[in-house]
């Protein structure tokens, strides 16, 4: 038999396999013989029918279906070959099918995709499983598509085109008529929508939504990382009209409601090129001795008003986006950068945390409700940090925001350094809690007047940081208990982080021993100890900002939910996101949840707030990793200007088809093809961690420093590749 007759009739053998199992699943109770599963099957030469009969036998001896009486078989209880699952397509064509429950994925062959997409929902078959092999499949419908929009280049025909997605995983190009080109021209990179995919063409029919210019161009590239993470750039006509029509004077009869502040010391620090200021400070020194400390936040639910378009608006945004040359902000500027952002001298509404301190940093009383302030300074980090290190309120020319020296207030520096203080009792309190101490490295650019990047640097997290971290911490988790602890429980929003994953961890420690590092995993205390201890030992050193990386990968996501278990990172057992409502829309539930409960109404609908967690969650994920594309693309955009330079760097990455490299000085990162590596075979060890060459045994294993030179940068598919030096040449 020929090895194509052999396959056919393989093929044919699984499907009529498939088809004894989609008969019985269907009518679980009831039994049938091969003659009914035939004809349900449309199964009518005799070579099939006698197919259907053995394999009725081998499956019946197998214990995959049972024989309730003589030629009659029934599905077995229990079991099951269809299954939902969702799709993680592979840059290679081929896929995995997750199933929720399922320890196993399901490998999914590119011919047996059945036009299902990354991150579909589907309905699978599984194949029944051989021994010692993986679970494999077939994807038998797709039940939701995850999108219907992508980012392509048009390549025009004479009456008609294609659409290339630049989506690696997208693995078909897109049909659009003459008609739906919606003015595009060739090469153009535009957002092309699916509307059909008839069962007897090779590609998608779609129509062209909107043309974002010329690949490679700035904005272009911009605009489509947002278009391909659905995010917008820009606010609907109706509701930036509502917006700009709302009336955000400061009113007598509502100072009348709140908490009045305004003759209480406030004042903001933020980073100096911030234009929204949505947390202040306040502070006082009490006749007691202890501290009054006030946490006012922007009360962006005065003027963003439940079932409004621009309520429905933010809630589908549910984020700002920090890009790197801009922000999108959920908001539109009347609120963000106006009406809701506290800046000096000016009256505002806030939503206030106000606390009575002692001198151990330990709480003696707290307030919660609505207040109004006046906010008598603004600073930027720099200038915070100036204070704090200095002790003196001299602001030098060099650093301050106002452009020229200025001298503050002494009472604003007693208040500065008192809070430092205090803040860092605080912050030690809470690593004694098992509380974990990321202070990755993030990198920002210098760009000229036209977004270009002339520089890179590295963004610190010093004490005046911290110091606004611990209060705006402390208003969010006692928000979160104040409500928490209530009985009868009521419906919350929290901010939640899960424990890490044992074998997420174990994969860590393996790496970092091949440092000198080790995790203790004695309980979970020693683990958090052991994390920090280990994010302590790497500052400053070669891998550190790979150890970072690979921590933070180590560990579960923080997500919204009403469904309250703690979070692990910051070892709170209650904690929520209050202090931040001007980009982010969880804060605005928080905010009005809690007035609802201060004013005693009853618990909220569980079902809707849940449903609201989760789209905020979902669309913080895409805010996130168009953040993370943008940097990408800025960094390989710098790049291209320094293409005959070598750099050093480190093994970051270690994949069977390269390794990747992150530069020390400037922490981009790029990859190196293993077929580019000359002097031998290489050939990827997965347990080490590294490519090994056949020949030479020469090994390139994670966190081993390279030199690199930049082979080939491309902005449009954001991949940066570099070409190995070997040492011996230099």
């Amino acid at each position: 038999m020929s090895k194509r007759n052999k396959k056919a009739k393989n093929h044919r053998k699984n499907e009529i396999t498939k088809g004894i199992f989609t008969v019985l699943e269907k009518e679980p109770n009831k039994s049938f013989n091969y003659k009914q599963i035939a004809a349900k099957i449309n199964i009518t030469d005799a070579q099939d029918r006698n197919t259907l009969i053995k394999r009725l036998t081998q499956l019946k001896e197998k214990k995959r279906i049972q024989e309730v009486d003589r030629g009659q078989f029934k599905v077995l209880e229990n079991t099951k070959t269809y299954y939902e699952g969702t799709v993680d397509l592979t840059g290679k064509g081929h896929a995995y099918i997750v199933v929720d429950g399922m320890d196993d994925d399901v490998f999914i062959p590119s011919n047996k995709l059945n036009k299902a997409f990354h991150k579909d929902k589907v309905e699978v078959f599984i194949y029944p499983r051989k021994k010692s092999k993986k679970l494999e499949g077939e994807v038998v419908r797709v039940l939701e598509r995850y999108k219907t929009t992508f980012v392509g280049i048009v390549d025009m025909q004479k009456t008609f085109a294609f659409v290339r997605p630049t989506d690696f995983r997208m693995y078909t190009d897109i049909f659009v008529s003459k008609d739906k080109l919606a003015d595009a021209k060739d090469g153009e990179k535009v957002l092309v929508e699916i509307t059909d995919w008839p069962d007897d063409v090779d590609s998608p029919f779609g129509r062209i939504s909107e043309v974002l210019g010329v690949p490679g161009e700035h904005d272009t590239e911009i605009h489509s990382i947002l278009a391909e993470y659905g995010l917008p750039y820009s606010f609907p006509e109706d509701v930036q009209k509502f917006a700009d029509g709302l009336d955000t004077s400061i009113k007598e009869e509502e100072i009348r409601k709140r908490k009045d502040l305004r003759n209480v010391l406030t004042f903001t620090i933020d980073p100096k090129d911030a234009k929204d200021f949505d947390d202040a400070l306040s502070f006082q020194k009490l006749e007691n001795g202890n501290y009054e400390i006030g946490i006012h936040i922007a009360d962006v639910s005065h003027y963003l008003q439940k079932d409004t378009i621009l309520d429905d608006e933010a809630y589908e945004r549910a984020t700002s986006v920090y890009l790197v040359d801009r922000v999108v902000p959920m908001l539109p500027e009347v609120l963000s950068n106006n009406a809701c952002s506290l800046r000096p001298n000016e009256e505002k509404y806030t939503f206030s945390a106000v606390f009575e301190l002692d001198g151990n940093a330990t709480i003696r009383n707290q307030w919660f409700g609505r207040t109004v302030i006046d906010s008598n300074e603004r600073f930027a980090y720099e200038e915070a940090q100036h204070i704090i290190e200095t002790g003196s309120g001299e602001i030098p020319e060099e650093i301050s925001i106002r452009e020229t020296a200025y001298k503050v207030s002494d009472e604003v520096v007693e208040a500065t350094l008192k809070m430092d203080e205090l803040a860092k009792i605080m912050r030690d309190k809470r690593m004694d809690q098992g509380a974990l101490s990321f202070d990755k490295v993030e990198v920002r650019f210098n760009l000229d007047e036209n977004n270009e990047p002339v520089g890179v640097y590295f963004k610190e997290s010093k004490d005046a940081n911290k110091l606004i971290e611990e209060f705006m911490l402390l208003a969010n988790r006692k928000v979160a208990e104040f409500i928490g602890k209530q009985k009868p429980k009521k419906t919350f929003v929290y901010r939640i982080h899960d424990d890490p994953d044992p074998d997420k961890l174990m994969a860590l420690n393996g790496i970092v021993s091949r440092f000198g590092h080790k995790l203790d995993f004695k309980d979970k205390k020693t683990i958090s100890s052991s994390l920090n201890k280990l994010l302590e030992d790497v500052k400053g050193k070669r891998e550190q900002n790979m150890v970072d990386t690979l921590t933070i990968r180590s560990m579960s996501k923080a997500i919204y939910t009403i469904d309250n278990i703690g979070h692990y990172g910051l070892a709170f057992d209650y904690y929520t996101h209050f202090t931040s409502p001007i980009r982010r829309y969880p804060d605005v539930m928080v905010h009005r949840l809690l007035q609802h409960y201060l004013d005693g109404g009853k618990s909220a609908n569980a079902e809707e707030f849940e449903k609201k967690c989760k789209h905020s969650s979902d669309m913080e994920y895409l805010a996130s990793s168009a953040e993370r594309d943008s940097i990408k693309y800025m960094q390989i955009k710098f790049m291209q200007d320094h293409k005959d330079e070598e750099f050093r760097g480190v093994i970051s990455g270690v994949t069977e088809w390269g390794i990747y490299v992150e530069i020390i000085s400037n922490k981009c990162e790029g990859m190196i093809r293993i077929r580019d590596i000359k002097g031998d075979y290489f050939i990827f060890d997965e347990r080490e961690y590294a490519i090994i060459g056949e020949r030479t045994k020469k090994k390139y294993t994670l966190g081993d420093e390279v030199t690199v030179m930049v082979k080939n940068t491309d902005l449009i598919k954001r991949h940066l590749d570099f070409a190995l030096i070997p040492e011996d040449t230099k």
